[in-house]
């Protein structure tokens, strides 16, 4: 062994005791490779800066910006609704569709921030089906690794494999290319939890956190179980044109809009009615009727549907939640030093003036849910506002005359570019469509794909400067000279030798295996995007000693990166879930280690199926 592998082995060493100890901070500790390198004279200082300039980092700095604008455009939350309606009150169809949809949404954004995404909706589902949350945040970390399984840029290991096989001269890998194998271990994933979760016990945390104010709990406190009703603009309806103020709802059905739901081209957007908004044909109005009891409810929704020819739409029972990423419930307290006090919301204007609307108001510990408009206000009364998320934000500069109470839960779910998930779906599509034709590099394409969500306002440069996790690209260009530097050191060549003698002329199927034991007991101490960094470059060079094709050995190595199941540390989705599940350490050894064997025993035999020696 030459003093500069010595040199550059003891370096790594170090960087990995770093990252074992956790201390210091492991963009840090890269930082100190990207400068310890250099200076020890083991690699030239330009040789250490490439990183920067390598594609599969703009790529990754670019999925940040795809993963971002489809959390604020609400096309996850979406998903999260969508999820709600299919599974019901059924715990097994519930981890089904969870993992379906971490796994797939996963694939074009960070699997930590989807996973991250999904935690709240499932600890919410799980609580409202009175099913321990321990059941479900283990399939949901699970589904989390495989998605990035799924396409070329669901996650960094795969993308530092391409970039191992193409500085070899090889073909880059396809976006579609790990879909068959990504798939098929989603589904096996599946099946496996389906038996395997009732292994998993937990504690109490996640009961204890959803107990918080929800919206189950506005409807309970405030009354509200049956005063909302959707109703449609037909083209023929003879309010077509109208303008609000000219309806007077109040006056004639004891009704408040309480926003309208109008499509522009692709887009829908939630707007908050004024008196002089005129109704278009086709809008969708969500009204709230004063009438709290059934039998007049239901008289005053069918007189206003015939007199105005509105179309009732049925089903109205999970109102509030389907919009919650866009519209929301807020509760209020109105303090001695209110301009409302002795005044009522007729009067003072009250939506005109807050942009909100009152669906409920407590007095003295009882609920008023008729009338609102004309009920004197005193202090101490609390009021349930409903509006859009961006009006909530600002209630702030009214704090003389209303005090925040309380959030529900929900308010988690808001989105900042309402109405542009249509934009953000189709931008997307569009960069895949480019990746998936090869007409421009795959780094080309996520530009493409992020300037059309930056023009299209699904975020802003503001949003793509805070998105970017700087630290984990930091990370990846620290820790990218190690691999060069070894190489030009011998030490893959001395790698390769060493694994010869131990595995000698076994097949290709063993070698492979071989590779992935190796992968996953290295991944339990250091970052997979480190492991893929330092092992892409040994598989590659392994396959060529073989003299067989280095892809299946490439994509072996990124596939059981992302198979980090062992132990709560092994990836950030682990340590996200730890809490919310109420899990040990062992947990995730009993379940995640047979699932990692079967991940690395499928990967053996699959990956040669489509991608043959």
């Amino acid at each position: 062994m030459n003093g500069d592998l010595l040199i550059a082995l003891s370096l790594l060493a170090v960087c990995v005791l770093c990252f074992v100890i956790n201390k210091p901070r492991m963009d840090f500790v890269a930082l100190f490779a990207l400068l310890a390198l250099p200076l020890t004279g083991v690699v030239k200082f330009q040789d250490a800066l490439k990183g920067f300039s390598d594609q599969s980092i703009i790529l990754i700095a670019l999925m940040f910006i795809i993963g971002e604008s489809l959390e604020r455009t609400g096309v996850s939350s979406k998903v999260g609704v969508w999820i709600v309606k299919m599974a019901g009150d059924n715990p097994k169809k519930l981890m089904v569709f969870l993992m379906l949809a971490v796994g797939i949404i996963g694939s074009v954004m960070s699997s930590t921030g989807i996973v991250a995404l999904f935690i709240p909706v499932a600890v919410n589902i799980c609580h409202k089906v009175k099913m321990s949350s321990s059941k479900i945040m283990m399939p949901l970390a699970i589904a989390g690794g495989v998605s990035g399984m799924m396409t070329l840029v669901a996650t960094p290991p795969n993308m530092i494999a391409s970039s191992a096989l193409e500085k070899e001269g090889f073909a880059a890998l396809n976006f579609f290319d790990f879909t068959p194998i990504g798939l098929t271990i989603l589904i096996v994933s599946i099946v496996y939890m389906f038996f395997a979760r009732r292994f998993l016990k937990g504690g109490n945390f996640a009961d204890e956190e959803v107990a918080g104010f929800n919206y189950d709990d506005c409807v309970e406190r405030y009354e509200l179980s049956k005063k909302v009703a959707i109703l449609k603009v037909p083209p023929a309806s003879n309010v077509c044109g109208k303008k609000i103020k000219d309806l007077d709802t109040r006056k004639n059905f004891g009704a408040n809009i309480i926003c309208i739901e109008r499509r522009r081209g692709i887009n829908r957007e939630l707007l908050s009615p004024y008196a002089e908004m005129e109704l278009r044909p086709n809008d969708v109005l969500l009204v709230d009727f004063a009438k709290s009891r059934e039998e007049l409810f239901e008289n005053l929704v069918a007189r206003m549907s015939e007199q105005c020819k509105l179309e009732e739409q049925t089903d109205t029972k999970d109102y509030f939640n389907n919009f919650d990423h866009e519209h929301g419930f807020v509760e209020v307290l109105i303090p001695h030093t209110s301009q409302l006090v002795g005044s009522t919301l007729a009067e003072k204007d009250f939506r005109g003036t807050y942009g909100m609307s009152v669906v409920g108001i407590i007095h003295s510990g009882k609920a008023y849910t008729e009338n609102l408009g004309f009920r004197k206000l005193e202090v101490g009364d609390s009021m349930l506002l409903s509006g859009p998320w961006s009006v909530v934000r600002n209630l702030d500069k009214h704090k003389r005359d209303m005090v925040l109470l309380t959030l529900p839960e929900e308010s988690k779910n808001a989105v900042a570019a309402p109405g542009r998930a249509p934009m953000a779906l189709l931008s997307v599509l569009i960069m895949v469509g480019l990746m998936i034709s090869g007409v421009v590099p795959n780094a080309l394409a996520a530009l493409i794909g992020a300037v059309l969500l930056i023009l299209s306002r699904c975020i802003d440069m503001d949003g793509v400067y805070r998105c970017i996790n700087w630290s984990t690209l930091l990370l990846i260009v620290g820790m990218y000279p190690f691999a060069t530097a070894i190489q030009e050191a011998g030490g893959i060549d001395l790698a390769v030798e060493t694994a010869t003698n131990i595995v000698g002329n076994a097949s290709p199927y063993v070698w492979m295996a071989a590779i992935g034991i190796l992968v996953m007991i290295t991944g339990l101490f250091i970052s997979n995007t480190v492991v893929a960094i330092i092992l892409a470059p040994v598989a590659v060079e392994i396959a060529a000693k073989l003299q067989v094709s280095p892809v299946p050995f490439a994509m072996m190595v990124a596939i059981i990166c992302s198979a980090s199941f062992i132990t709560p540390v092994s990836t950030p989705v682990n340590t996200l879930v730890m809490g919310p599940g109420g899990y040990k350490f062992f947990d995730f050894v009993k379940l995640g280690l047979p699932l990692a064997l079967i991940v690395c025993a499928i990967s053996v035999f699959l990956i040669p199926f489509f991608f043959p020696f």
